[in-house]
């Protein structure tokens, strides 16, 4: 298998893979994830009745902090030239469900899947913060809050 991984050098040690010499592509990424909470909560979401303020917004803002910072967080990421980044919410409060999907762009030598998944996970953890107060039990602990189902759903390369 460590033939196949590209971080790593012939000894097995941690190496950032050289895209030098590769073409600048456009290219695009998509991920997605959930975020599950009590049904009560997301419905205060939707409402926007936080008292934090508008979750949403400020999820969105993060998720784009997030998606522009990968490089910083992730030790053999590329800092690439994001081109875009799209961050849309969907709430299920039946299900008790904020699900995230951010989408990035960018033109340059590698892809940027890491960034949407960093996206992700950040939007959902900011979403968790500003809404962990209604979701703790009375031993302050989370029972119900999971993050979940975080995966790259599309990846795409164009030439230039």
């Amino acid at each position: 298998m460590s033939d196949d991984l590209t971080h790593t050098d012939g000894s097995g040690e941690a190496q950032m893979v050289d895209v030098g010499d590769k073409p600048d592509t456009r290219r695009r990424a998509v991920a997605a994830g959930r975020l599950e909470l009590r049904p009560a909560t997301v419905e205060a979401v939707s409402d926007d009745d936080v008292e934090k303020g508008n979750v949403l917004a400020t999820a969105r803002v993060g998720a784009v902090q997030a998606v522009k910072h990968t490089w910083e967080t992730v030790p053999m990421c590329h800092q690439i030239p994001i081109t875009n980044v799209e961050a849309d919410f969907s709430l299920d409060a039946a299900a008790g469900t904020v699900g995230l999907e951010v989408a990035v762009e960018t033109t340059g030598k590698t892809g940027c899947e890491m960034e949407a998944i960093e996206g992700v996970t950040t939007g959902l953890n900011v979403v968790l913060d500003m809404v962990k107060a209604a979701e703790k039990d009375e031993h302050g602990q989370y029972p119900e809050t999971r993050l979940t189902d975080v995966r790259v759903v599309e990846k795409v390369k164009r030439e230039s």
